[in-house]
């Protein structure tokens, strides 16, 4: 059983991300994404409805503590090929953790999906609770491993101590690197590429269903709410600032230059004219030739 577990500002984007999937560039390919999802909500605590209803509902109470900044608790539990568990032990899987994280009387749902071979979970909490007291998210790195093997252990589960273990023999073969990491410095240096803006760039990463936090530095949050500093991939704000500043100088420069085209008929018009002048010379000459021997014949 492997867990993951983060914080993050965002209920509306972390719930659409969990029952629509990633954000596609149109509302077919979107229905795709969302029916591959099969996203079923298995268990309410404090709370009920459909995703919109959720999202206001959340949204009201993490308003008692308006200060803190990232009131969402997003967890994943990942379960072995070989485990099969009802939905009663998903259920109380996710009460368990409620109650170990000390989330059991706040707002929270567990949502399960059916997209990949192995079952799995997501844990989707409030971490400002009904009496305005927030959750501490103190050590939870450390604290949803120990979770993790102590289900293993209550459930006869079987232990994985691994992501790799979920993944395929081909994909094992790989260095190990942290996905999504590589994901956003890929989609950074792609609008970095086609921006001249800060503006511009923004728009074209949020496009692609990343928040972007500007100040002294940039900071980028993907639509699971896993949140990246410019710095952690490779991108501080500085660079990005001179790589858009140098964008747009290349482009003013191109713009004041003429363009192929343009060049190649200037050289085709300098031809012509040039082969006008040559030839108008050469009838010049034709014609003083002929007024001399006109000349000559009708002297005498």
């Amino acid at each position: 059983m492997i867990g993951k577990i983060s914080t993050g500002k965002s209920f509306r984007g972390c719930l659409n991300y969990l029952h629509e999937g990633r954000l596609q560039q149109s509302k077919a390919l979107q229905e795709i994404e969302q029916e591959k999802k099969q996203a079923q909500v298995i268990c309410f605590n404090q709370c009920f409805g459909n995703k919109k209803e959720l999202i206001q509902q959340f949204n009201e109470v993490r308003y008692l503590n308006p200060k803190l900044s990232k009131p969402v608790l997003h967890a994943s539990l990942s379960f072995a090929h070989s485990d099969q568990l009802s939905n009663q032990d998903k259920i109380d899987i996710g009460k368990q953790m409620a109650k170990d994280f000390g989330f059991e009387n706040n707002q929270y749902v567990v949502i399960e999906h059916a997209d990949r071979q192995h079952q799995h979970l997501h844990i989707v909490a409030n971490r400002v609770g009904y009496d305005a007291k927030t959750v501490s998210d103190s050590n939870n790195y450390k604290r949803i491993a120990n979770f993790c093997r102590s289900i293993e252990k209550k459930h006869q589960l079987e232990q994985v101590l691994s992501p790799r273990k979920f993944l395929s023999k081909e994909e094992r073969m790989l260095p190990r690197q942290d996905i999504r990491k590589e994901a956003l410095k890929e989609v950074i240096a792609k609008f970095l590429k086609q921006s001249t803006t800060m503006k511009e760039f923004q728009n074209k990463i949020t496009a692609k269903g990343y928040e972007i936090e500007l100040g002294r530095g940039i900071a980028f949050t993907d639509a699971q709410v896993v949140r990246f500093k410019g710095s952690q991939v490779g991108y501080p704000l500085l660079k990005i600032e001179n790589q858009l500043a140098l964008n747009k100088k290349q482009q003013q420069e191109q713009q004041q230059q003429p363009s192929m085209a343009q060049q190649l008929r200037e050289v085709i018009q300098q031809q012509k004219q040039q082969e006008q002048l040559k030839q108008k010379k050469k009838n010049s000459r034709l014609n003083n030739r002929e007024d001399l021997d006109y000349d000559k014949r009708n002297k005498f």
